[in-house]
């Protein structure tokens, strides 16, 4: 039954979630892992069985020596492009990179171009594409139940390059992945806040227009924010979008009505479509964490702190390759007023050596 080999680069919490999912799929043996951290790497083995021969801090070594039909890149953000162009080189059958897809537009296109010269799947893990509560949410949708998607909100919080991906992602599914129009957004940053050794915003917010008419705001560290989720008004009806949970109010019914989903485990539905993408049995383009899904989620992203940066409405195709918000605080645009810098993922960091 096994006919594909999958490795997973950075061993951390995401990382299980993969790995569970891999071994979900009678198709796929967890093969090989590789990680900096020996004591994450050896936890990692022990709890998912995978041999010590087939470990690595070096995960280049595993890359060359291990000949993986799928890659799995968990590692932390500002790594995704390099580590995927990487794998891309030795030509496995498909890459699955964590969310966000990259920190900046011209990353995500380095990746994109790696991937198609040596003919590999890249698919990003929005995963949240796969709960229940959202593919109904598109459902009902794409069905025409709240009429024509006028507005969009959502609320998120811990830097929008981190949580924000979801949410905006979600929106354009939901919608039927709307092509992005024009943005205009604002950034505070009056501390020094980095997630995952990356500057971020103390919050912003953006307006988005798609193709079709429909216009969504996000906010990001302005307002409470619990699991990622948001809301769709529609010219006949709203809906209320959970990861498992949908409510939905029209004129037609009596109120909200809380609509029946199943619950579901998205990281190994996730795994078993890839499957599905490398068997044929859907094609590249109906797979819905292709990689060109996630570049638009994150060419959103990119123009929030371009439009901040430049004071402008800013049109798609974004035209800037570089992460804005490093633009803006290395030309001092967002000048510090309360110093020291800080990480809000400091706690993920293990490995401290002892003496």
């Amino acid at each position: 039954m096994v006919r594909y080999r999958a490795g997973i680069i950075g061993c951390g919490q995401v990382a299980r979630n993969h790995a569970a999912a891999w071994r979900a799929v009678p198709a796929v043996e967890l093969a090989a892992l590789a990680d900096t951290q020996p004591d994450a790497l050896a936890d990692f083995a022990c709890a998912f069985d995978v041999a010590c021969e087939h470990c690595y801090v070096d995960y280049r070594q595993m890359l060359d020596r291990e000949g993986l039909d799928i890659v799995s890149v968990c590692s932390w953000h500002a790594q995704h492009a390099e580590m995927t162009i990487a794998a891309a080189a030795r030509a496995p059958r498909a890459i699955l990179c964590e969310k966000p897809m990259a920190v900046s537009l011209g990353e995500a296109d380095a990746m994109i171009t790696a991937a198609c010269r040596a003919n590999v799947l890249l698919a990003i893990s929005h995963m949240r594409r796969f709960y229940t509560g959202w593919e109904e949410a598109r459902r009902r949708v794409l069905a025409g139940d709240i009429g024509t998607p006028r507005h969009l909100w959502s609320g998120v919080c811990d830097g929008l390059l981190n949580c924000g991906t979801h949410a905006i992602d979600g929106m354009r599914y939901v919608l039927g992945d709307p092509a992005g129009e024009w943005v205009i957004g604002n950034v505070e940053r009056k501390t020094d806040r980095h997630e995952r050794g990356i500057h971020i915003e103390d919050a912003c917010a953006g307006l988005i227009a798609f193709a079709g008419g429909a216009h969504a705001v996000v906010e990001s560290d302005l307002t409470p924010a619990g699991p990622i989720s948001f809301e769709v008004i529609g010219s006949e009806g709203m809906l209320q979008v959970k990861e498992n949970r949908v409510r939905v109010f029209t004129p037609r019914g009596d109120g909200w009505q809380n609509l029946d989903v199943a619950q579901n485990e998205p990281f190994t539905d996730q795994a078993h479509e890839l499957v599905d993408c490398l068997d044929g049995r859907i094609a590249t383009n109906e797979f819905r964490n292709e990689a060109t899904q996630a570049r638009a989620a994150l060419e959103i992203m990119m123009a929030i702190y371009e439009s901040a940066r430049r004071h402008e409405v800013v049109r798609l195709p974004l035209q800037t390759r570089a992460y804005p918000l490093d633009l803006m605080v290395e030309s001092g645009d967002l000048p510090v007023e309360r110093p020291g810098a800080y990480d809000i993922r400091s706690f993920l960091v293990r490995g401290e050596a002892r003496t």
